[in-house]
């Protein structure tokens, strides 16, 4: 099977380069894909399967990166930060049907109404859920991704976004993570792999997960 990495690159907060990229997902699609090889058309992205996500801890911000190939790194830019890389694949490997695991992504929850619902409510071509239509939209991709949740805890977030060209991006978000049992491996590793959602050029659908710690 095709390989998959997982990067973490911890930016510099003096670089200015890196706090205009972290302030913006737009900008910070275009730092991702300048640590792969050019040419390979419009849909590099997928081609690459490059899903990432940032992440503000109390130690600081850095950005989860993860690929089909490994990412140049030396492409930074020389004070940008520092990053590394490992092999996912091993854990994708060990998955089995009734695995506990924890889990976390940031999606980006949306429903499309009708065209007669959307003129009879006056609803916008698409709605941002939030609260218990978010966590029930989690619940059935979940499903479809081949998990059974235990927990769910969600936090809305800002939205993901910025201006491309003249097109203004804007992904709502919010954070899923909890615990759940794997139901079908091969389902979870093939969402794993292709990211959750819309918005995944723009930090949104990575699905990240980890072997539970058992309880005492």
């Amino acid at each position: 099977m095709t390989p998959l990495w997982l990067t973490r690159i911890v930016p510099d907060p003096r670089s200015r380069e890196a706090r205009r990229d972290f302030r913006n997902a737009v900008e910070l699609h275009r730092r991702v894909m300048t640590l792969f090889p050019d040419g390979l058309g419009d849909q590099a992205r997928r081609q690459l399967g490059i899903l990432f996500r940032a992440e503000e801890t109390t130690a600081g911000t850095y950005l989860l990166l993860q690929s089909r190939t490994r990412p140049d790194l030396d492409k930074l830019p020389s004070e940008y930060g520092h990053g590394d890389s490992r092999p996912l694949t091993p854990l994708l490997d060990a998955l089995r049907p009734g695995l506990p695991i924890r889990y976390r992504i940031d999606a980006s929850a949306i429903r499309k109404p009708r065209k007669t619902t959307q003129e009879l409510y006056g609803l916008k071509p698409i709605v941002a859920l939030t609260g218990p239509a978010a966590e029930d939209w989690w619940q059935r991709q979940a499903e479809k991704s081949g998990l059974k949740l235990d927990s769910v805890h969600a936090t809305r977030l800002e939205a993901a976004g910025g201006v491309k060209g003249k097109q203004r991006i804007h992904n709502h978000r919010t954070r899923f993570e909890g615990n759940a049992l794997v139901d079908d491996p091969h389902l979870l590793r093939q969402c794993v792999e292709e990211g959750i959602g819309r918005g995944k050029a723009y930090g949104c659908g990575l699905l990240s997960i980890a072997p539970a710690r058992p309880t005492v």
